[in-house]
């Protein structure tokens, strides 16, 4: 059985009700899913938030069909993993401070029920950024902290390093996300009472926590932190809590069940799944996703776990979309081995995006066409459609592209063939050095006990209404 853990009472700010943490004056009015839930609802035992990073609608179709072909079928008409369920929303992802968001702001609204600015962690939308006092003073819930006060389990797993914005929203709060480690923090800032998200994890109760990013852990023998030399935050936690520290696959998976394992994988975030030389020791996000239901699934009160897929966003910034595109079906299989492995009369399964990319899907390409391959129309479509397959210079383009990115013909000396395939960096119309995040809303795929609140068009934030409903918390 999990080890459990005594909570202190969470401070007096980080319990207001929710009703007490309202937008910032000219924001809409913030949903709760608590006002249309039905009288009746089935409350879950377990609760598991798959996020894709930057996982946008196009992403989803496009990987639905690369999935496809990769099994010989056209791809069309394939459906990933969680587009069965049976409940879909679109959740609008704007921060209070932008139209187009980023991580810690849209992960915060998913684990703290309020929205706040871009760069910005557990921590209200007052907070002037990289000001350690303006933090202290806006603290908001953390969903982590409520489901170890209410007697749960608690994993934490991500592909990219586990003090990354997605993973740290679940048990940090900072003025600023980069502040991932000591090295990272300004030094007119170190001292006032905020630590960095990596002492903040190992400060934090939790029973799973895996992922990359052992840098922020180890003094500058081993990683980057700065004030303590000889620092081995893994090690001090490990005499605190009795807890196993793992490094690969193997000792994961031979690390006890009865006590909390932490695991970091890499220096920073994990392998590509698309990597030549990806280093098979890392364990893939089905893998570790499998350690950690069967790790918090004999906890008897019931677990929260947060899954993120976290280089699908990082393979978009890079212009690599056959790259984002195996880190999407790596993130369906995981979906899929939870919805394998788990009771959906007891457990709420539900599968998002923090945020979309700029990235399209366009031409007339034939039904089945590669789609990481150049764009070919339809056989007798029209000479309208035939010429639609070839830009204005008399080059073909490929049917995935990018309104910005470092793939932009701007960045080239000269406009070659664009490549093709699993390597490739596809076109983009804008030279910019990393494409961005994009501003459409999101989908929300819900199963379980508390999915028929995931309906509609509803704020970001109410993913944390959602959560706390289905386990009947008042």
């Amino acid at each position: 059985m999990i080890r459990p853990f005594k909570l202190a009472l969470l401070t007096a700010s980080a319990a207001l009700p929710l009703a007490a943490c309202t937008p910032s004056e000219g924001s809409a009015p913030l949903q709760s899913a608590s006002a249309t839930a039905p009288e009746a609802q089935r409350t879950a035992k377990n609760v598991i938030l798959f996020i894709g990073d930057g996982m946008g609608i196009s992403t989803i179709t496009a990987a639905r069909i690369y999935e496809g072909q990769k099994r010989g079928e056209s791809g069309e008409e394939n459906l990933l993993s969680f587009e069965g369920f049976e409940n879909v929303a679109l959740v609008k992802t704007y921060n209070t401070n932008a139209q187009v968001p980023d991580s810690a702001g849209t992960a915060t609204a998913m684990h703290s029920g309020q929205k706040t600015q871009i760069g910005l962690l557990g921590v209200g939308p007052e907070t002037v950024r990289g000001d350690c006092a303006s933090g202290l003073a806006n603290p908001l819930p953390l969903l982590g902290e409520e489901v170890k006060e209410n007697g749960l389990a608690l994993g934490i797993v991500s592909t990219a390093r586990i003090t990354h914005a997605t993973p740290a929203s679940v048990y940090a709060r900072s003025a600023d996300r980069g502040w991932e480690a000591d090295a990272a923090m300004p030094e007119d800032q170190r001292g006032l009472g905020c630590n960095d998200i990596a002492t903040q994890l190992v400060e934090a109760e939790w029973d799973v926590a895996l992922g990359g990013g052992t840098a922020a852990f180890f003094g500058p023998e081993k990683g980057g932190r700065r004030a303590e030399p000889g620092a081995d935050l893994p090690a001090a936690w490990a005499s605190r809590t009795g807890g196993t520290y793992v490094t690969d696959k193997a000792s994961l998976a031979t690390a006890p069940t009865d006590r909390p394992v932490l695991g970091l994988f890499d220096a920073s975030h994990m392998d590509y799944m698309a990597d030549a030389e990806r280093d098979e020791s890392e364990p893939s996000l089905t893998e570790m996703t499998a350690q950690a239901i069967a790790r918090l699934k004999s906890d008897p009160d019931g677990y929260y776990l947060m899954v993120e897929g976290g280089r699908i966003d990082h393979a978009h910034h890079a212009g690599r979309a056959g790259y984002a595109l195996e880190e999407t079906l790596e993130f369906a299989r995981a979906v899929q081995y939870a919805i394998d492995n788990t009771d959906p009369d007891e457990t709420l399964i539900m599968v998002t995006a923090d945020h979309s990319h700029v990235f399209t899907i366009a031409g007339y390409p034939r039904r089945g066409n590669d789609i990481l391959g150049l764009v070919v129309p339809p056989a007798e479509a029209g000479d309208e459609v035939a010429q639609a397959a070839t830009a204005e210079d008399g080059k073909p383009y490929t049917t995935l592209g990018y309104a910005n990115g470092p793939g932009s013909i701007a960045n080239l000396a000269e406009r070659p063939v664009p490549e093709t395939g699993i390597e490739a960096r596809q076109q983009a119309a804008i030279p910019t050095g990393s494409e961005t995040h994009a501003g459409e809303d999101v989908a929300l795929y819900a199963s379980g006990p508390g999915s028929e609140n995931a309906r509609g068009v509803i704020e970001q934030n109410v993913i944390y209404d959602i959560i706390r409903s289905a386990f009947g918390w008042q």
